[in-house]
């Protein structure tokens, strides 16, 4: 009952955690502007792993895909990899766990060989859940290290004999986390989640598809056995049931009186 549980929880992780690295890489919301301290306000900038939107204070959403494949970085593209791979790996390892399932009975399949295959896709689960959080957190990283390096006026804001409030310098947006990368960090840890309970399961049903049995041993018997006589009392011969001959000598012939 425990390993059922287990692997008809770790399944629904599974789709739950799939779906969520799925939104997450079709969002656009990876890398969204920094609004504080910003004095423009009119523009909204934010972009993901396909386009880069700019949203007006007019409600006007503008997005323009990337066109290009070989002028994007590096970086860019592993994190692309390893989302559509992530992605992969979890609905093939959501299918095999679908044919897995101790509680769907298929054809004569035995309980060792659904134990194999909840292993192999409590596997391809957790290693899904792995590249999702690898690539959100590689994602992630390369937005701290862009946050740290940007600032607002290359020529400083208005000080030391510039014009206070005033803008002296070119104006540069910084870039923070946005929505979609809590999206993909939830889904990949959920990934991880059900891929452990479905390799625990699978170690909860071969053990129970084994049986046991009860089997006896035979001892050979020994070249020196000795064998005792019997000593039990045996019944006197009773004669009396002969008949006698004419000469008065005892007969063997006998006869049954019912």
């Amino acid at each position: 009952m425990a390993a059922t549980l287990c692997q008809v929880m770790g399944f629904l992780l599974g789709l739950l955690g799939t779906a969520a690295i799925i939104a997450a890489t079709g969002m656009d919301q990876w890398a969204t502007e920094d609004l504080f301290d910003n004095p423009v306000t009119a523009v909204y900038s934010y972009s993901g792993l396909w386009n880069s939107c700019v949203r007006q204070s007019s409600g006007f959403t503008e997005c323009r895909p990337y066109f290009t494949i070989l002028g994007l970085p590096a970086l860019l593209q592993a994190v692309r990899a390893l989302m559509i791979v992530g992605i992969v790996l979890g609905a093939i390892g959501c299918l095999i766990a679908i044919f897995a399932l101790k509680c769907l009975k298929m054809g004569n399949m035995e309980d060792n060989i659904k134990a194999t295959m909840t292993l192999a896709a409590g596997i391809m689960i957790l290693l899904a859940g792995i590249c999702g959080i690898a690539g959100v957190s590689a994602f992630a990283n390369l937005i701290v290290q862009s946050f740290r390096f940007t600032t607002y006026s290359e020529s400083g804001f208005g000080s030391y004999g510039g014009s206070i409030g005033g803008l002296s310098g070119s104006l540069t947006p910084r870039y923070t986390f946005g929505p979609a990368l809590f999206v993909g960090w939830i889904g990949g840890a959920v990934l991880v989640i059900g891929g452990i309970l479905m390799c625990l399961a699978c170690r909860g049903m071969s053990s129970d598809g084994k049986q046991r049995y009860d089997g006896m041993t035979y001892k050979a018997a020994s070249q020196h056995t000795m064998y005792k006589s019997d000593t039990r009392p045996r019944p006197a011969h009773n004669d009396s049931y002969k008949v006698q001959s004419v000469d008065g000598r005892l007969s063997n012939q006998r006869f049954d009186y019912v």
